[in-house]
């Protein structure tokens, strides 16, 4: 990776050889002006395009009250051990399926990354990558309410889980073009506000849905629930399509595009780079891609332990949900304009630390009762977005210009290589315990660790804005 040199005097370098020069960053050479607000709001939408596999699909309605329920569960541990000891197998083999989808991102993003990157084609990438997420939620249509079909569904979600995040990496990368210095946090909050507040709009056509009888979520062989993830395909055509037409490309430099072995060799060369040149920027990539495994796997379990671990009975979990995402997205869009003025660094360690205080809560008085969830559950959502959101902005602030995909895919990339840590800590902690609720403690150690990381990092004149 070559690192542009930043102009004379721009850093310590200038005065002193000794002290590596620190890059001009792709958001510093954004000096055109405001950006139109049609580019910056189709960009944001397609976070709410593909709201249905995060909120609808992964977390609160197909997993948490369909494929993991007595309808899946195997007869025999249900009969012998009950009901709380079958859940809490089909938590742990949900887990197990998203813990291989993190190793599988952890191989092949590299090879990905370096080839959107050489192309200079991401919104190409982007769309095929979304295109197959789409397909992998269509098929959900055919997990029949069976325990013969508990491994398709959890298949398709795992690779879902995969196609997702590989999308993420070229949408991430095109924000650069959406945003300038001044504007960057709360451009990265209002995508994620956004998505949020997609999550919202779509639970509540579930919850009418299933109100009304027009869509109840007891139909017979889960129809209803194969029937929404359907919709979710038809939701993501109907609002991505904007950032294909309106958003333009990231204008880099093309090189050639490398082979499968070369793409790991560039890879190793890039990561070496980056430790000698911007030393911060590489372990911010350690430190965020460890609490960013454990703020995912919030959002993946939570439903879960909210019906198995709370009692939730199906139109609750719909009703926390509804309330969770909208606390989040409020909470993402307001703090976004906080870290334009203090900076991410100050964001992320203030968000992590109440969300760390909250799940431990939410364990510690688990006896008494729903309230407990209810109380603690929304106070830990207003935390994520933010969090995740100021992880964005931070490392956009660092990237050197020309190198924003290159930058986001090696993002992508430790986040996926740590990705197994959160599904592997919640099916250790379940497994051991054989109570759901204990599988929280295992993600809350996950973004411990990141935390502490992250706080050894030093701040950085950057991310002051």
């Amino acid at each position: 990776m070559s690192t542009p040199t930043p102009a004379s005097g721009s850093s310590p370098a200038a005065k002193n050889p000794a002290v590596p020069a620190r890059p001009v960053t792709g958001l510093e050479l954004q000096t055109g002006g405001p950006v139109a607000p049609r580019k910056v709001w189709s960009w944001a939408a397609f976070d709410w395009a593909m709201q249905p596999f995060n909120t609808v699909i992964q977390t609160f309605v197909f997993t948490a009250m369909y494929l993991v329920s007595e309808t899946f569960a195997d007869p025999v541990v249900l009969a012998e051990q009950g009901k709380v000891a079958a859940l809490a197998q089909l938590s742990s083999g949900l887990g197990l399926a998203t813990t291989i989808g993190g190793i599988a991102i952890a191989l092949v993003a590299p090879v990905l990354g370096q080839w959107a990157d050489t192309t200079g084609r991401r919104k190409t990438w982007l769309f095929w990558s979304t295109l197959a997420l789409l397909g992998s939620m269509a098929a959900l249509w055919f997990v029949q309410a069976s325990p013969d079909f508990f491994w398709l569904g959890a298949g398709l979600v795992a690779l879902g889980v995969v196609l997702n995040q590989i999308s993420e990496t070229n949408y991430n990368a095109m924000i650069v073009s959406v945003a300038t210095p001044t504007t960057i946090g709360r451009v990265s909050g209002l995508g994620w506000g956004l998505g949020y507040s997609g999550g919202v709009a779509a639970l509540i056509l579930i919850a009418v849905g299933d109100l009304t009888g027009l869509a109840s979520l007891d139909a017979p062989n889960g129809m209803t629930f194969r029937w929404i993830a359907v919709a979710g395909v038809v939701w993501g055509v109907v609002f991505g399509w904007p950032l294909f037409r309106y958003v333009p490309e990231v204008v880099v430099e093309t090189r050639p595009r490398l082979g499968v072995v070369q793409a790991y060799v560039e890879l190793l060369h890039t990561v070496r780079t980056l430790f000698r040149t911007s030393r911060t920027t590489f372990w911010f990539m350690v430190s965020s891609a460890v609490f960013r495994d454990g703020l995912s796997g919030v959002f993946t379990f939570g439903a879960i332990i909210a019906s198995a671990a709370f009692g939730f009975s199906g139109l609750e979990v719909l009703i926390f949900g509804i309330a969770a995402n909208l606390v989040a997205g409020i909470s993402t869009i307001v703090v976004g304009r906080v870290d334009d003025r203090l900076g991410a660094r100050r964001v992320i360690i203030g968000a992590l630390s109440v969300l760390i205080v909250a799940g431990l809560l939410i364990v510690a008085l688990h006896p008494l009762g729903p309230v407990v969830f209810w109380v603690g559950g929304l106070l830990l959502c207003c935390t994520v977005g933010p969090a995740q959101s100021a992880s964005r902005s931070y490392l956009a602030r660092q990237i050197p210009a020309g190198h924003e995909s290159e930058m986001f895919a090696l993002y992508a990339t430790t986040g996926k290589a740590a990705s197994f840590m959160a599904p592997a800590m919640w099916t250790l902690f379940v497994t051991i315990t054989g109570r759901t609720i204990w599988g929280t403690l295992g993600i809350l150690l996950v973004i411990l660790v990141g935390l502490v990381l992250f706080l050894t990092l030093r701040g950085d004149q950057s991310d002051a804005r």
